[in-house]
């Protein structure tokens, strides 16, 4: 874990806001892990980081993500200000999807019982994309829909470093 010493950062970046739930968190921090994610934690967390719910959702993932912690979204803004920074949210225009997703970009999301601020989002609305799901379907668990986006921003990044096949246990390799 680091606490903001590395001002170039490459590869997926991923943003909470403020997150209320350990396990959400604990939960990302795996995504991370299995992506290769930097995480970037925006104070006030609404649990301990020594959190046992956090810990054993994270499982034994913790030594393979890079996470930065912030006393605002403001002090994250300024130690990037070249960064292209997405803002996940049920109110943006734009689909996942259809973002042009760079190495080095932040998927940015907000707390789990508000989401983002309102004139956060108004302040970067064209970057603002969101989950397409039904009309009278309020969102997604915040680890799901970190997944979810991380995962199509990888997609798009070609995977790069990440293995592009299986292997079964035990099973004899034909060729």
């Amino acid at each position: 874990m680091s606490d903001n010493t590395d001002d170039n950062i490459k590869g997926l970046n991923i943003v909470l806001v403020e997150p209320e739930i350990p396990q959400n968190t604990g939960n990302i921090v795996r995504t991370c892990g299995g992506i290769g994610a930097h995480l970037h934690l925006v104070r006030p967390l609404g649990f301990e980081v020594t959190d046992r719910h956090l810990k054993r959702a994270g499982l034994d993932y913790w030594h393979l993500v890079d996470i930065s912690y912030y006393d605002s979204f403001k002090e994250v803004r300024e130690k990037y200000p070249e960064g292209t920074f997405y803002y996940c949210s049920t109110k943006g225009a734009v689909r996942y999807t259809d973002a042009d997703y760079k190495d080095g970009d932040f998927l940015v999301f907000g707390k789990e019982s508000r989401g983002l601020p309102e004139t956060l989002l108004k302040e970067n609305y064209d970057n603002c994309i969101r989950i397409p799901m039904r009309p009278d379907f309020r969102s997604l668990n915040l680890s799901n829909a970190v997944a979810v986006v991380a995962f199509e921003a990888m997609r798009r990044l070609g995977f790069a470093g990440m293995e592009s096949a299986g292997r079964l246990t035990g099973r004899k390799e034909f060729s």
